[in-house]
């Protein structure tokens, strides 16, 4: 029985040490050619028309060094490893390949093609069992579609995925793009960056991101983490910015501005579409407009704001809906809904409209005004319309009728035309502060005049029904007409804006890598590279 276990036991024994030596044997290098063999000491040396061999791997050189006991050569001129069962063949000027950890460390013009893909540098670390290129102190991958240099890079060519890390640049016909980190898929030729990230369009847009992006180079897509980009008539920004180049569309998400630089407007909002070549754009969720004038801005808020722009006057327009308010310094309003015509500077507004102008309040079914210079210049009021005036001692004067025209003079109240069923209360004050009764009047046409932001002289035509009643005699309800409301708790105001305002990206100071001086490497042409291929 022992010695039936003793023979078993050298019997795997030998197997074990045979399947060894011939895994070692399959891992060895061979010389298949060269014109010479020279022994020295510690290796030998080949010279002229070498080619060695290593399991699927081809390697030519013009002479090499030999270390048959470390399984390594050290390679001289022309020197081309090709792999014959993938498409991959690297060439350099000189490398070293070691045979038991497969890996070949080349140097001075190196030059990886895979399929094609085309990784060029002078010092490059492959590992032929990992299929990971390791390149740096600089390096270029050039391919159909885009050009891409760095200080480091990691090539994984099985996954077809290569990491540029450092002075990251990439080029291509339409874009130049630069970051710190980037990652590349050499098939899809999608690239996608951590951190900063600035790109640079041919017509001179602008494309950043803070916090990283994604750019399919091929299909002109790009993603952007806290993004924005600056053309020539606009600023857009958003926490995630969105862009299609081929369907000229833009779509931002959280903190979203939009700055258009031609008419001096900036929208704000949480989500936002923009189609560039329509130049029409949608903001919805906390939507706030600022237009900027030489002394004032004009604010607008709404659930959803669309701007529409153009070559001529008549093209644009603003809209905003539902639930809007507006902002001026003398100048207050809100309405259901809101629409500006650019082409008359009229601002049209829809179910329930109020306007607010320092003391005065005006309503009506619908309200239109202009805006001329920066200021109101005039209002018109349709159906059901009603003008509210505070005193000096806190009377409210008023007037309503079925039109009324209102109109300003340095964005105050000057007059205010009413046609029409024209009533109106106007409280006789003495120096402002003694009150001396008050005026009724029914008339087919009124006109009261403002001075001071106070009613100075009404006059009235067409079959007028005046009245002038005492202090002592004013019952309560004569010091209202029918209608009569007083919604100063309603008036929006800074406040209001504020809470809903968002930074305005065109103010940050955004680092860009296109403000250091360019110190990338020279790109060789498609000549040169070819040349070091075939040598």
């Amino acid at each position: 029985m022992t010695s039936i276990r003793f023979i078993l036991f050298s019997f795997c024994l030998c197997t074990a040490i045979f399947r060894a030596n011939a895994q070692d044997e399959k891992n060895r290098l061979e010389i298949l050619h060269a014109d010479e063999l020279l022994g020295a000491k510690g290796f030998d040396r080949l010279l002229h028309e070498v080619v060695m061999e290593h399991q699927n791997s081809l390697i030519y050189c013009d002479s090499a060094h030999f270390y048959g006991q470390e399984n390594l050569a050290k390679l001289f001129g022309n020197v081309r490893i090709e792999d014959q069962d993938d498409p991959i063949t690297v060439t350099s000027l000189y490398a070293e390949y070691d045979g038991d950890s497969q890996m070949a460390r080349l140097r001075n013009n190196v030059v990886l093609v895979n399929e094609g893909t085309t990784l060029y540098t002078d010092y490059l670390d492959y590992d032929r069992g990992s299929g990971v290129a390791n390149y740096f102190n600089s390096g270029m991958v050039k391919d159909s579609t885009n050009t891409l240099t760095s200080e480091k890079g990691v090539y994984e060519t099985q996954i077809k995925k290569i990491t540029f890390t450092e002075e990251v640049t990439l080029v291509n016909p339409d874009y130049t793009m630069k970051s710190n980190f980037l990652f590349y898929d050499t098939e899809t030729k999608i690239a996608e960056t951590e951190k900063l990230t600035n790109i640079l369009s041919k017509d001179g847009t602008k494309l950043n991101a803070q916090r990283g992006s994604f750019y399919d180079t091929e299909n002109k897509i790009f993603r952007f983490y806290d993004g924005d980009v600056e053309s020539e008539n606009s600023i857009i920004y958003g926490e995630i910015l969105y862009y299609e180049e081929n369907a000229q569309y833009y779509e931002a998400r959280g903190n979203v501005s939009i700055y258009n630089k031609e008419r001096n407007v900036e929208v704000f909002g949480e989500e936002g579409k923009y189609w560039e070549a329509d130049q029409y754009s949608k903001v919805y969720g906390k939507a706030l407009t600022q237009k900027y004038f030489e002394a004032d801005t004009l604010f607008m808020i709404a659930d959803t704001l669309i701007t529409q722009d153009g070559e001529q006057p008549e093209e644009k327009f603003m809209l905003a809906y539902p639930n809007m308010r507006m902002l001026k310094s003398d100048l207050a309003g809100r309405a259901d809904s809101m629409a500006y015509l650019y082409a008359d500077s009229t601002i049209y507004l829809y179910s329930d409209p109020v306007l607010w102008n320092n003391k005065s309040q005006i309503t009506a079914d619908s309200i239109n005004f202009i805006i001329a210079n920066e200021e109101i210049d005039k209002a018109l009021l349709i159906d059901n319309a009603f003008a509210i005036t505070k005193d000096t001692v806190n009377n409210f004067n008023q007037i309503k009728g079925r039109k009324m025209t209102g109109y300003f003079l340095k964005g105050e109240m000057d007059k205010l035309d009413v046609e029409g069923n024209g009533e109106s209360l106007y409280f006789a004050l003495e120096n402002d502060t003694t009150f001396k009764g008050l005026n009724q009047l029914l008339c087919g046409r009124i006109i009261m005049q403002f001075q001071e932001g106070g009613v100075s002289k009404i006059s009235h035509s067409i079959k007028p029904e005046a009245s002038f009643i005492p202090p002592h005699l004013i019952e309560e309800e004569q010091k209202q007409l029918k209608g009569f409301t007083w919604r100063e708790d309603e008036r929006p105001d800074r406040t209001l804006v504020d809470s809903w305002r968002m930074p305005a990206v065109r103010n940050k100071n955004r680092y860009s890598f296109f403000d250091e001086p360019d110190e990338s490497l020279p790109l060789p042409d498609d000549d040169e590279i070819q040349k070091l291929i075939d040598n």
